[in-house]
């Protein structure tokens, strides 16, 4: 038997303890992998689909919420801001874009997202088939919307009440919307939205609009909608004369030059109505707090990872001893202590690879299950199958770790003294 096969063969005879040492290993490499596939992809998904947006304003509340809702699309928004908003940040001559975003809505819990075409481009988004939308009623919708629906071109849905598909809420039967583009991916958050005109959303909610246009909804559509009034959705807008008026959720703010940065985030938040938030800083601000939570959980991955490594140690150095007889008995076959070091050697790095493999494969697919139960990370878009180079990093502090803990008990092999030893087998 070689020396290769005889490291197996050891590693057999102790099964039990072998799958231990692994087990042990596995969880650490594992949770180590899960914090680097969430932080990682949750710092690049939020840098992402904030680049561009400078300030975003809405409703009085969190300015953390506002972000959430509004810019990452997984919160509920803090309220509706009057439409009169969007003219009076248009007409700053600080600001270079102002774009209208209307919430409320959801279809198979993808958020219906009322806006202007300046919202694709601001992604960079256009359709990888059909086109964009150019009347009431008519909508475009993400890859990943398309992918995870199959929704197609000409396809009518109805929209229900909430941002979530376990919301709950009424549908929205006698306002049907028609898919009429399909958008290309864009790896941003507009890949998971269904986006519409502003007065698409209106419509759906009974909310009269334009100079002395009005929609009409018999009875019965009123009361549905009144019934079903949202607490965060343009169906919350204000009553004048007995009607709803023209609302919207939030509002997306590019900067034309940096004094804006200095005037206008105070000027809004000295409106009664208003108030204005900051995406870099509440970002920043969200990450720090998680960051809290992810260097806690990768020190107890390390204690984890130091006490596998420990674990291989004991068990190499408890078998060792026990194998002395056998150690003698290959040094007068002729194998010499350098081969029978290396061979040692192995069975520590064969549990530490086998731990990092099996590892890596859990943490994906406990990233994977966490995805599948939590609406939330599949939101923000987690992908739990994509490998990072980072997780070669871990593996190889998995193999390192192995080693070491295995180099204590080979260097015994060194200090055998060949005689004593038979003599005592005897």
């Amino acid at each position: 038997m070689t020396l290769a096969g005889l490291t197996l063969a050891y590693l057999r005879d102790r099964a039990l303890n072998t799958a231990l040492n692994v087990l042990i290993l596995a969880l650490a490499v594992a949770t180590m992998v899960i914090l680097l596939l969430v932080s990682t992809q949750l710092g690049e998904r939020f840098e992402r689909d904030a680049r561009g947006v400078d300030l975003m304003v809405g409703a009085k509340g969190s300015p953390l919420q506002l972000i959430l809702s509004s810019v990452y699309h997984v919160d509920v928004p803090t309220g509706n801001v009057p439409l009169e908003t969007v003219e009076m940040l248009r007409a700053d001559p600080t600001v270079a874009k102002a774009i209208p975003l209307a919430l409320g809505d959801n279809f198979e819990g993808y958020r219906i997202v009322g806006t202007e075409p300046a919202y694709l481009d601001h992604f960079g988004a256009s359709p990888a088939k059909g086109r964009v939308w150019a009347a009431s009623g008519e909508a475009v919708i993400g890859a990943e919307v398309a992918r995870r629906t199959g929704a197609g071109l000409g396809q009518k849905f109805v929209g229900s009440h909430g941002l979530g598909g376990d919301d709950g809420g009424a549908a929205h039967d006698e306002r049907p919307f028609q898919v009429v583009g399909i958008l290309k991916p864009t790896g941003s958050v507009i890949d998971r939205l269904i986006l519409t005109s502003v007065e698409s959303v209106w419509d759906v909610h009974g909310i009269a609009h334009g100079e002395g246009e009005a929609h009409d909804h018999d009875e019965e559509a009123h009361a549905h909608d009144h019934d079903h009034e949202h607490d965060h959705a343009p169906a919350n807008a204000s009553l004048q004369q007995g009607k709803m008026a023209p609302e919207v959720t939030a509002i997306l703010v590019s900067y034309r030059s940096a004094l804006a940065a200095v005037r206008l985030p105070a000027f809004i938040n000295r409106q009664t109505q208003l108030q204005a938030a900051v995406p870099a800083v509440e970002t920043t601000r969200l990450l720090a707090l998680l960051g809290v939570g992810v260097e806690g959980a990768r020190a107890l991955a390390g204690l984890m990872m130091a006490t596998g490594a420990l674990s291989i140690f004991v068990a190499l150095y408890t078998a060792l001893r026990q194998r002395e007889g056998d150690m003698a008995m290959l040094r007068v076959m002729g194998a010499t202590p350098r081969a029978i070091f290396g061979q040692v050697l192995a069975e520590g790095l064969i549990l530490a690879a086998a731990g990092a493999l099996i590892g890596v494969i859990l943490g994906h697919l406990a990233t994977a299950g966490a995805v599948a139960t939590f609406g939330t990370l599949r939101d923000v878009g987690i992908d739990p199958w994509r490998f990072l180079t980072a997780e070669l990093w871990i593996v190889g502090g998995a193999l390192a770790a192995g080693g070491i803990a295995a180099l204590i008990p080979a260097l015994r092999v060194f200090r055998v003294d060949i005689a004593a030893t038979l003599a005592n087998a005897r």
